[in-house]
């Protein structure tokens, strides 16, 4: 049984690359009373990497297996794909004709009312006893003529309309034991008459219910109209791409994908997002914890999740301080998202995912420590992972800390496995690097290691960078060409800094003089991009140089250009 427990309990554990970290075959001890995650983490893309030959514990590194968006056109999609979508489309007209989005169903208690009392009907009726006759009637020889006349008119309402009744003559005056036996029928004919119309009576209600229900069936109502995030379902085909990420989210299950649709659209409905859109005075101070923030390498929205805010105490009691509080944060959160989503191409060509960037930085003890952030963090988490499927092309953690491999185990339940392809992890030393796999250097806040800064700026995004290595233990110079008469400006910057700088002119004509731009002097990790501008007054080089005494390989990114005198 040990052997056992021990097996379960290494398939469940989360398979995590770590970098630049001796890693120990025997596995860390697990928190007591955490829950196991019931999926395997999605296999590593890249395996063990290092950067230079040092062992640096906070640079934890781990890439998720690639992931590819797959496309919106439906003459692209597989086979089995495509009638998974056909089908799904069938299931929500059904649902839009009933008005089942809208409508809630049926009470089922009338249809069970009816049932008993059908089987209230169908039952035998047994006859009452009929008390003794103790008068004797008027005229004992016309009352069964008369019951047997009734009773015959009866049968008639059951019977067609070509059957006709055949009266009765009066037979005549009986003797006195004839008046006996008349007698002894007509207790008789008394007690059987109750059941005999009680048949009748059965046999009449059936088709007064079906004259009843008729007018019902025959006005039907139009079919319902349902948008979800500005998009009418069914409408074009905007809406074949919203209704791909649902069949995405559940392995194109077309059951699971409906139920999934009609839930989603029945809790926006309960959380009010329509009125959610224009509510104000939501997420104040909030502006640098969630912003959206340039494109990646394909065109997605990138956007920013920066933890280490909450640091503040005073925002962190303004947004967690108490259960109203806390659900405003969660309103803003929906809202953010909601108005994102609005700014995206449903089209079969367009954009419609975002790539999330989670910075961790400044945040240990914040979700061990801090119950509500913790809290408002998964809630947030599940609503997204539930509402908004299939909207996250990349989902990037930078800044890593050594202790959240262990919260991630914590939380790994509630992500499914396609949802876990799209996770990389990137440790402190090797967050901007990361970040500029998946975006460009010059679309990167400088924060985060790349060249785009709030305020004005000498360069556009449209201007590119270029990156670059530099080697452990070296020097690395970038040379610019200038022409006679002309201003040169450049930026660029270092990862990590720790490094020496210096800039200098060199003349193209010979005996020229050698001009020191900027004496070489040594930048800290803290600085971010340094720029200049150099006026030139004849044709020549600036030389731009990079002292590299650390062990560590350094990315550089930088770009220049060159702009008329006045």
């Amino acid at each position: 049984m040990a052997e056992e427990t021990k097996k379960m309990a290494e398939e469940t554990t989360p398979e995590v690359v770590v970098s630049d970290v001796t890693v120990s075959e025997t596995p860390q001890p697990e928190p007591e009373n955490l829950p196991e995650s019931p999926e395997k983490s999605a296999a590593p893309e890249t395996g063990e990497s290092k950067v230079g030959s040092d062992k640096d514990e906070k640079d934890l590194v781990a890439e998720s297996t690639s992931f590819k968006e797959e496309s919106n056109k439906v003459e692209e999609l597989p086979n089995p794909e495509q009638k998974a979508l056909a089908e799904f489309k069938q299931l929500i007209q059904e649902a839009l004709n009933k008005h089942e989005f809208t409508s809630p169903p049926p009470p089922p208690s009338p249809p069970a009312a009816k049932e008993k009392e059908e089987e209230k009907k169908a039952a035998p009726v047994e006859a009452p006893d009929a008390e003794p006759v103790t008068e004797v009637v008027s005229e004992p020889v016309a009352a069964p003529a008369t019951v047997e006349i009734e009773l015959e008119k009866k049968e008639e309402k059951v019977t067609p309309p070509e059957t006709e009744v055949t009266p009765v003559p009066a037979p005549e005056t009986p003797s006195e034991p004839e008046k006996l036996e008349a007698a002894e029928e007509i207790k008789e004919t008394i007690v059987e008459v109750p059941a005999a119309v009680a048949v009748a009576a059965a046999a009449e209600e059936p088709p007064a219910t079906e004259e009843a229900e008729e007018p019902k069936t025959g006005c039907t109502p139009p079919p319902e109209e349902v948008s979800i995030w500005g998009i009418p379902l069914l409408a074009d085909e905007r809406s074949d791409v919203i209704l791909l990420k649902f069949l995405r989210a559940r392995d194109f299950k077309v059951k699971e994908a409906f139920t999934m649709l009609k839930s989603v659209v029945a809790w926006r409905k309960e959380f009010k997002i329509d009125e959610l859109l224009d509510e104000k005075d939501l997420g104040q101070g909030l502006e640098k914890v969630v912003y959206n923030y340039g494109l990646d390498k394909e065109g997605h929205p990138v956007c920013y999740n920066a933890f280490g805010e909450f640091q503040n105490k005073e925002l962190y009691q303004n947004t967690f301080a108490d259960k109203e509080k806390l659900t405003k944060f969660l309103r803003w959160r929906i809202q953010f998202m909601e108005k994102s989503i609005r700014n995206l191409d449903f089209s079969p060509d367009g954009i419609c995912t975002f790539v999330q960037v989670i910075d961790l930085k400044n945040s240990p003890g914040l979700f061990f420590f801090k119950k509500e952030l913790r809290q408002a963090t998964n809630r947030a988490l599940q609503l997204l992972q539930d509402n908004y499927p299939e909207f996250v092309a990349k989902q990037v953690f930078i800044n890593v800390p050594w202790w959240y491999p262990a919260y991630y185990r914590m939380i790994n339940a509630i992500f499914t496995t396609r949802t876990k392809s799209k996770f990389v992890f990137a440790g402190p030393s090797r967050s901007a690097e990361t970040l500029f796999k998946y975006i460009t250097p010059e679309q990167v806040p400088a924060q985060y290691g790349g060249l785009s800064k709030e305020g004005e700026q000498e360069f556009t995004v449209a201007e590119p960078a270029t990156e670059d290595i530099i080697k452990p233990a070296s020097k690395h110079t970038i040379e610019f060409p200038v022409t006679e008469k002309c201003s040169l400006v450049w930026e660029a910057r270092v990862t990590g800094w720790d490094v020496s700088y210096g800039a200098e002119f060199v003349p193209t004509a010979e005996g020229g003089y050698t001009i020191i731009i900027e004496k070489s002097r040594k930048v800290v990790a803290n600085e971010t991009v340094i720029s200049n501008t150099y006026k030139a007054g004849e044709q020549g080089k600036v030389v731009i140089t990079f002292d590299n005494q650390s062990s560590k390989k350094k990315k550089l990114v930088y770009r220049s250009k060159n702009k008329p005198s006045d």
